[in-house]
């Protein structure tokens, strides 16, 4: 017997090798046999490391929203107004809508939560079906049982913590309220800077167009008066070249024009090749300030500000989720009741009914130190937003600050880049009478003129500049309107009229 055991073993080993390989073989068989996980009709993966994956053609996409154009507005897209632009844009940003359909979610999360103060009623149903077999003396049965059960359960007292539930859903709708708020300001914002850059930079078209005229009329003059030997070639150059650096400023402000048009389409939700254009405004004189002192504005800005108000709701949902916390570790208490009834359908009806009613009082005693540590967590939680609040207020008052006095130096520069365009324009005209009358030179009226298109762009700048200030003002204040207005208050003099 045991000279026949060597020869039995190594028939099992190798019995199971082969099992093994071909098993092995099988897989791997089927494995090339299916090979990489198609794609909507293509491979899933490139055939070599060195070959482009060819992609599935592509899905039928739907067709885009269409931007919305107020009925009213849609007649005079050619001429429209500030507050067209920002009407347009609060109805087509994605951003606004994306708040508002998170203040609706919280809206409906705060009823619900409000549910936790009514009684819970949940009606179950049954219905069984029972055969048995004839067995050991038995007969064979047949039943069916129809058993409606209605459950009630009602929390009365829980010390807090529903109503920390409620509360920490009620300042989630808050905060989501002030936000969205604070989005309909950035956008108003976003809108006006876009806005005023495209005004801005059409003036300056226009500016620079009335220097290409300048330049073309001094080449004109130049020419003829080296024509009749009263000037030389070079005054000529100098006049070709000058004429160049002005068509070439002009073609520049042309292009970066479109780019802020398109901007501005962009900024309002439309497509940047949408035919529109902005209503020059009537009356672009710059007031000299407002009358609102820095401090005051501060005031209204820690009153007023969403944003800052949305952090605040953020503190009081923190809070109110550490009284949730802490009602985890107290006892609670709560009724419940169950009525059923069970129907016989098999034989001729019989009703059969039951109640039960229950007060249940629940007193947490141990949990392993995890609610312990939930009223830790919830604490240092609570803590982290009113440290998070309190620094965002004092990066309000800073922006209020740093916005008040960015408008002061606007104002400032409104007024010297307006004296520098008056001097300016005084020393062109006697350099160009100068030059007509042969007393002057060329060079020096080509200096005088390039200083004068200088000022005119710092005054166009300047100008726009302030309002873009005045803006950014009134949303760190947190009273910008939808309407692109502001109640800031314009200095004025004893009789009540602007300075």
């Amino acid at each position: 017997m045991p000279t026949h055991q060597p020869d039995v073993l190594p028939d099992r080993r190798t019995s199971r090798a082969f099992r093994l390989e071909t098993l092995a073989a099988l897989s791997a068989g089927l494995l090339a046999a299916c090979g990489t996980p198609g794609v909507r009709g293509v491979a899933g993966t490139a055939p070599a490391p060195n070959v482009f994956w060819t992609p599935p053609p592509p899905r039928r996409a739907a067709a885009p929203a269409a931007a919305l154009l107020p009925p009213d507005v849609a007649g005079r897209v050619a001429q429209l107004k500030l507050a067209d632009v920002i009407d347009i844009a609060l109805r087509n940003n994605a951003a606004t809508g994306a708040a508002w359909a998170d203040a609706r979610a919280a809206a409906a999360s705060y009823g619900a939560a409000q549910g936790q103060y009514y009684p819970a009623l949940a009606l179950d149903g049954t219905v069984t079906a029972i055969k048995t077999v004839p067995s050991a003396g038995r007969l064979a049965t047949k039943q069916q049982f129809l058993n409606p059960t209605l459950n009630l359960s009602w929390l009365l007292f829980d010390f807090g913590g529903r109503s920390g539930s409620v509360g920490a859903a009620r300042e989630a709708l808050l905060a989501a309220d002030w936000t969205h708020n604070a989005t309909l300001q950035n956008v108003v914002l976003d809108v006006e800077q876009a806005y005023f850059d495209y005004l801005g930079t059409k003036a300056l078209v226009g500016a620079q167009q009335t220097t290409l005229k300048e330049a073309q009329t001094n080449l004109a003059a130049a020419e003829q008066r080296h024509n009749v030997g009263l000037a030389t070639i070079a005054d000529v150059l100098q006049a070709r070249t000058a004429l160049s650096q002005a068509r070439l400023s002009l073609e520049a402000t042309e292009g970066r024009l479109q780019t802020t048009r398109g901007a501005l389409a962009l900024s309002m939700g439309l497509p940047a090749n949408v035919p529109y254009d902005l209503a020059v405004p009537s009356d672009t004189t710059v007031p000299p300030g407002i009358s609102d002192s820095v401090d005051a504005l501060i005031k209204r800005a820690v009153r007023e500000r969403p944003d800052l108000a949305a952090e605040r709701a953020q503190v009081a949902a923190a809070r109110a989720r550490l009284s949730v916390a802490r009602s985890q570790a107290l006892p609670s208490l709560s009724v419940g009741g169950t009525t059923a009834e069970t129907d016989f359908l098999n034989v001729r009806p019989v009703f059969r009914n039951s109640y039960t009613a229950t007060v249940t009082v629940s007193i947490p005693l141990f949990s392993g130190g995890a609610q312990i540590y939930d009223v830790k967590a919830a604490a240092a939680a609570a803590d982290a937003a009113a440290l998070r609040a309190h620094g965002f207020e004092q990066q309000v008052i800073y922006q209020v600050f740093n916005a008040y006095y960015a408008l002061r130096t606007a104002t400032q520069q409104v007024q010297t880049s307006a004296d520098l365009l008056a001097s300016a324009t005084q020393s062109e005209q006697v350099a160009l009478g100068r030059y007509r009358a042969g007393a002057g030179s060329l060079l020096d009226l080509l200096t005088a003129q390039a200083a004068l298109a200088s000022a005119r762009a710092d005054a166009i700048a300047a100008r726009f500049s302030w309002y873009l200030a005045l803006a950014q003002l009134a949303h760190d204040t947190g009273v910008l309107g939808l309407d692109g207005g502001t109640p800031l208050h314009v200095r004025t003099d004893s009789t009540g009229t602007p300075k």
